[in-house]
């Protein structure tokens, strides 16, 4: 009996535990999609360029070992902050580039419509169903990498359609990360929330980047 009540109240303490993750997870992330919006307008409104693939790389990167190191502490938060409102500042071009061309307005409430609805959608069914995705992390980290090296090749030899079959690759790997963190949440392999949340935004990030870059390659071919 003692051994059954001992069960049954670490399983409630699990479940409160895992229930705390979620809320903190999801509200830094509101928090965080929110500031990154007011930094991409800030970016927009005074026309500021793009800073670059070198500094790109280098201020995500640099900014996400941050977080990585000090993810335990308080300032593992500013450090998400600046993370996220760094890559804002870096979307505010982009977006102002689409917003330029022909149905650019559509394109990108598309694009956002589009991320919001994936979003909501595969991170319900992963609280809804429960189910284990942890069986997709290696296929994800390999898939990730190998789209990633195949971006950059893209860019360096301008090759449209390979860059365009990258944006394709990032919107089903970033699909399948939200599935994969989200289940990481609920069954204890993720505890620290501001990882949760940095990797939650990311794939939100690239999810809304890929969906633009698709959308505006077929809509001016039409």
């Amino acid at each position: 009996m003692n051994t059954e009540m001992l069960n049954h109240t670490a399983t409630e303490q699990r479940a409160l535990a895992t229930n705390k993750v979620l809320r903190n997870t999801y509200a830094l992330l509101s928090m965080t999609l929110l500031f990154s919006g007011v930094t991409a307008g800030i970016s927009m409104a005074f026309n500021l360029p793009h800073p670059g693939l070198l500094l790109t790389l280098v201020g995500y990167f640099g900014l996400l070992f941050a977080v990585t190191k000090l993810r335990n502490s308080g300032w593992g938060l500013v450090c998400v902050f600046a993370l996220t409102g760094f890559m804002g500042l870096t979307l505010g071009p982009i977006i102002s580039a689409y917003l330029s061309l022909p149905n650019g307005g559509q394109t990108v409430m598309t694009a956002l419509a589009g991320t919001g609805i994936i979003f909501l959608a595969l991170s319900g069914y992963a609280l809804a169903s429960r189910k284990d995705f942890s069986f997709m992390g290696g296929f994800l980290m390999v898939g990730i990498l190998v789209a990633f090296l195949a971006g950059l090749g893209a860019i360096f030899f301008q090759i449209p359609a390979l860059s365009l079959s990258v944006s394709a690759m990032f919107v089903l790997l970033m699909s399948g990360l939200i599935l994969y963190e989200t289940s990481n949440i609920i069954h204890g392999g993720e505890t620290n929330y501001i990882m949760a949340t940095v990797t939650l935004y990311v794939s939100i990030f690239n999810l809304f980047t890929s969906l633009l870059h698709l959308l505006g390659a077929f809509g001016s071919q039409e």
